[in-house]
């Protein structure tokens, strides 16, 4: 094992761009890495619960051949109300015993890293996230990143507690959970990003249909709007806290899919760049932990 403890892992969400730092979360099982927290929305929420189980195979296999299951999504299943990506299916049932990437529950549970995922309430726009001991079972961790993951329109909104819920990228850090973890006390950080370095995100355009999409949940429509902000602003704390030598930051250098990607050859071939990159990087990695 490499004791981390005094590190926490930013793990940055972004669709089906996560099948890149999948390879990441590989490398950082099969070396062993124990981190003092662990943390990550939308995608990055699936990439922490699968870290903090230990499965090298979930990890990789969440974001490579699961999205092309039949069940999984497209836009038919869109066309039934079960949205581009079915979070029933990803989320809930892959996760069953009898699935074929079953989610090793005890294993995650036994584990005693703190986390966070986070989802953005859909009737007030309020960040919650959830940590360890939030849970009554296994099904309501599902649940939670499930509705840490839920797209505004693309996906039906998730519900938790009879609470509706939305992807928490658009809470309170724009996705980026790095204000999480110096919350919790940590001033080290590993952060695997899904944007380039030099990417700046963008006001979203046509405000107005935003707010037609959205118009039952209002609130969801101004985070979607001002979500920018809240991004752009913890971008540039990563490197103002890189350049003081307090975070080693992953970013991506051949990112070959979008958010939406389904096909298993294009995410199997992002997959493999992104191990490339990741193998590239490790050796800095393993000693900024160590240190």
């Amino acid at each position: 094992m490499l004791d981390a403890r005094n590190v926490a892992l930013v793990l940055e969400g972004g669709g089906m761009r996560n099948s890149y730092t999948a390879a990441c979360i590989d490398q950082l099982l099969a070396h062993e890495v124990k981190f003092g927290w662990v943390g990550g929305v939308s995608a990055g929420a699936s990439h922490t619960v699968n870290f903090l189980s230990g499965d090298r195979l979930r990890a990789r296999e969440s974001f490579i051949t699961l999205p092309a299951h039949p069940t999984a999504g497209g836009m038919s299943s869109f066309m039934r109300g079960n949205g581009y990506f079915n979070s029933d299916f990803i989320y809930e049932q892959a996760a069953l015993p009898n699935a074929s990437i079953p989610f090793d529950f005890e294993t995650f549970f036994a584990n005693d890293t703190p986390f966070s995922i986070s989802a953005l309430r859909a009737d007030t726009g309020e960040t919650v996230s959830w940590g360890r001991g939030d849970q009554k079972d296994d099904a309501d961790l599902m649940r939670q990143v499930r509705a840490s993951s839920t797209i505004p329109t693309l996906m039906p909104t998730a519900f938790v507690d009879g609470v509706p819920y939305v992807d928490g990228a658009l809470g309170d850090t724009g996705g980026l959970v790095l204000p999480n973890a110096i919350e919790a006390g940590f001033d080290k950080f590993l952060i695997l990003a899904t944007k380039p370095r030099n990417y700046t995100r963008p006001a979203m355009g046509s405000p107005q249909l935003v707010r037609l999409f959205n118009r039952k949940y209002p609130a969801v429509a101004e985070a979607a709007l001002t979500r920018h902000e809240r991004y752009n602003a913890v971008r540039e704390q990563m490197t103002e806290l890189e350049r003081q030598g307090k975070a080693m930051i992953f970013y991506p250098e051949n990112m070959m899919v979008t958010s939406t990607e389904r096909k298993v050859r294009a995410l199997r071939r992002n997959y493999a760049l992104g191990m490339q990159q990741t193998m590239r990087e490790l050796p800095r990695w393993l000693e900024f932990l160590r240190d």
